[in-house]
């Protein structure tokens, strides 16, 4: 018999890709379970299902940065409860480094970052947790998007939970109203400038450096979980002069418009990965 949950919850990460680098993104979960009936006359009792997999995944993925241990692209230290990495990535040979403890990174055994390799490698992390179960599938799938988004990574240090990490991010809808007419091409123009995006605080950024050519930045805080530290090109950066929670994002975005049109007013609904989000305006 087998006993399914279909969106059983999404999970906000940032992950390391070969040709883009650094880049935020939202999957809704799935699982399938296979087993013969208990005497209840279940494979397993749904609310034990959706228990274990939520805090497994609200632990060992959500809100961490997702790296593919086996690539080529990757140089890892390993120092007591930190990790040390550089990321190539890209025609140009551009690099991602990141410092920062170890429970911020999930470190997936996989030559490559796909829905797929990220979901058998689930899969054999969570068999323990169903020992009375045959078999487990995992599968994730991006929610379906027909508007406007975008991907970013940020970090949040004085947030008291895991958003405090440097590289954690969302694939996000946006939506803006310029005079109360839904605007297209305004939507448009955000989700290409954002693209890809690591939106940093500006009080964040310690250096501006050059290395084989390409202009970087480098963050760096300390906040409740320890020492942070990110550089990655500055073209793959926009740099914010608030913290980069979703409010001060939707406030961020509708400033901007305001600016460029200073007679028209803008509204914006800025998303932050699946169903949530802020607005502001202006």
């Amino acid at each position: 018999m087998l006993l399914f949950v279909d969106n059983l919850t999404n999970v906000d990460f940032s992950f390391l890709e070969e040709r883009r680098g650094l880049l935020g993104e939202t999957w809704l979960a799935n699982v399938q379970l296979q087993g013969d009936l208990d005497d209840q006359g279940m494979v397993c009792d749904f609310g034990i299902v959706k228990k274990r997999l939520r805090e497994w995944l609200d632990k060992e993925l959500d809100h961490r940065l997702l790296v593919p241990s086996r690539s080529h692209n990757l140089t890892l230290t390993e120092k007591g409860d930190n990790v040390e990495l550089r990321w190539r990535f890209g025609i140009n040979e551009e690099f991602v480094h990141c410092v920062a403890p170890r429970e911020a990174l999930a470190l997936v055994d996989a030559e490559e970052l796909t829905r797929e390799s990220v979901a058998r490698w689930c899969e054999q992390q969570l068999k323990d947790l169903f020992p009375e179960i045959d078999g487990l599938q995992v599968s994730f799938n991006p929610e379906f998007i027909d508007t406007a988004f975008y991907h970013y990574s940020h970090g949040l240090k004085k947030h008291a939970g895991n958003c405090q990490r440097i590289a954690h991010g969302h694939r996000s809808r946006i939506a803006i109203w310029a005079d109360d007419l839904p605007s297209e091409s305004l939507e448009n123009e955000w989700a290409n400038r954002w693209r890809d995006v690591y939106l940093g605080t500006r009080q964040d950024m310690k250096e501006e450096f050059q290395s084989g050519g390409h202009d970087y930045y480098r963050f760096a805080y300390t906040s409740e979980q320890g020492y942070f530290e990110l550089s990655l090109p500055q073209r793959c950066c926009e740099l914010i002069d608030t913290d980069t929670t979703v409010e001060c994002l939707a406030q961020h975005i509708a400033k901007q418009l305001s600016d460029e049109y200073p007679h028209s007013k803008i509204r914006v609904k800025a998303f932050e990965g699946y169903n949530k989000g802020a607005v502001a305006e202006a």
